[in-house]
C-alpha cells in the first residue's frame, strides 16, 4: 500500500497530521525540490502539493506528469487558489476527450 503526503506551509497542511497524511513543510525551492524527490523514491502513491509551492519548482513538477506513480495533486493554500490545480485538471480532462468541456 502507498503512502499519502502533503507538501506546502505550515499553515496549509498542518490539519492533515490529523488524518493521518505524513506533512512536509521545506522553506526553500531547494528543500522543497529534494522533498519531492525523496518522496517519490519512497513508497508514496499520492503527494498532495499546495498551489503555491508547485508554482516554485515547475521543473520538478514535469518531470512527474508522465509517471503514474506518485500522483503530485495541487491543492490550495491558506491564502487561497492559485487556480494551478483546477487548470492542470482541464488539461487532463481535455487531453482524455479531445476537447475542452469546462
Amino acid at each position: 500500500m502507498h503512502k499519502v503526503a502533503v507538501i506546502g506551509d505550515r499553515g496549509s497542511v498542518l490539519a492533515f497530521r490529523a488524518i493521518g497524511v505524513d506533512v512536509y513543510t521545506p522553506v526553500g525551492d531547494d528543500e522543497i525540490r529534494r522533498t519531492v524527490d525523496r518522496l517519490a523514491k519512497q513508497d508514496y502513491g499520492v503527494i498532495y502539493m499546495t498551489e503555491a509551492y508547485a508554482a516554485r519548482i515547475p521543473d520538478t513538477i514535469d518531470q512527474y506528469k508522465t509517471r503514474p506513480i506518485p500522483a503530485i495533486v495541487f491543492i490550495p493554500s491558506a491564502q487561497g487558489s492559485l487556480g494551478i490545480g483546477m487548470q492542470t485538471i482541464s488539461d487532463n480532462v481535455e487531453k482524455a476527450v479531445g476537447m475542452d468541456i469546462f
